[in-house]
């Protein structure tokens, strides 16, 4: 089986293009390549294949075998491996509102619809940076879901492992619980991490992260993935730290995340109430995988 290793801001993963290869068990599989000792290593398998609605979809399966709905630095990665392979026609692009404009686009059919990125590309005519438009954030909690009640879960008190916290919650095709914090790098993320995602309160577990406000255009982050533990960055998990910002007025709604992996641009705009983030996809290396 051929493969490719990519990664979004060091959140990295085994790509399989399942136009030419057949999969029949990709959970079995994730578990055996993301093994960073005994296998290829990474934070997960990406399979990208056919769609009958999109140009092409992709299937997110976590380093423990679970099936993700979507993933932000994966889903950039996809869109660049589409086009540096010619899997798929751009079209002709998308536009931030208010900001820049990208020329190429794809659309890219994941577990939570199909969405629409834009390309930059180099003198090379490699992908550069991705534009993705994420969609519009869920904060109902039955939809995150989330076993609490109300309209909305922001600054909810919760106490975890004898510790008070403020939590919000959004859900932006998977769900997030985003706690608020003076000093990311002190957090005991190890053991904090596996006692929020898998707390009672979350039915399909959850995606936890720790921001810390630097400006009020900025945040630094770090992440607990649910199915892979800590990561270099998380992409959809940044968009919803923008809209926890925002919706706790602790900044503004246009940003920059500073992930371990790197740094996104983001931006929860407020004339279609999408989040757009930006940032880097890169190829590491191609390879052969011995077994199906």
């Amino acid at each position: 089986m051929k493969f490719t290793k990519m990664h979004g801001l060091g959140n990295d993963y085994v790509y399989v293009n399942c136009f030419e290869e057949q999969i029949e068990d990709p959970a079995a599989l994730a578990r055996v390549v993301s093994d960073r000792h005994r296998g290829v290593g990474g934070d997960g398998l990406i399979l990208i294949g056919p769609s009958q609605t999109a140009d092409v979809r992709m299937r997110i399966f976590n380093a423990d075998g679970s099936e993700a709905e979507m993933c932000g630095n994966g889903i950039r990665c996809v869109a660049k491996y589409t086009y540096e392979h010619a899997l798929a026609k751009t079209g002709g692009g998308i536009s931030v509102p208010g900001q820049q404009s990208f020329p190429a686009s794809l659309n890219i059919e994941t577990g939570n619809g199909i969405l629409a990125v834009g390309l930059v590309v180099d003198q090379r005519n490699q992908v550069s940076k991705v534009c993705v438009n994420m969609g519009r954030p869920v904060l109902s909690p039955q939809e995150i879901p989330v076993n609490l009640a109300g309209e909305k879960v922001v600054d909810h008190p919760i106490e975890i492992l004898s510790r008070p916290l403020l939590m919000s919650c959004v859900s932006m095709g998977n769900p997030h619980a985003v706690f608020f914090c003076e000093d990311v790098r002190s957090l005991e993320l190890a053991k904090l991490g596996p006692a929020i995602e898998n707390h009672g309160l979350f039915p399909k577990r959850i995606n936890v992260h720790f921001v810390q406000i630097d400006k009020p255009t900025e945040f630094t982050m770090r992440t607990w993935e649910r199915g892979s533990g800590i990561t270099m960055a998380c992409g959809t998990g940044a968009c919803a730290a923008c809209v926890a910002a925002a919706l706790t007025g602790r900044q503004e709604r246009t940003c920059t995340g500073h992930l371990p992996g790197g740094d996104l641009g983001l931006n929860w705009c407020e004339q279609d109430n999408c989040v757009y983030m930006t940032g880097p996809a890169v190829e590491v290396f191609e390879g052969i995988w011995p077994d199906k």
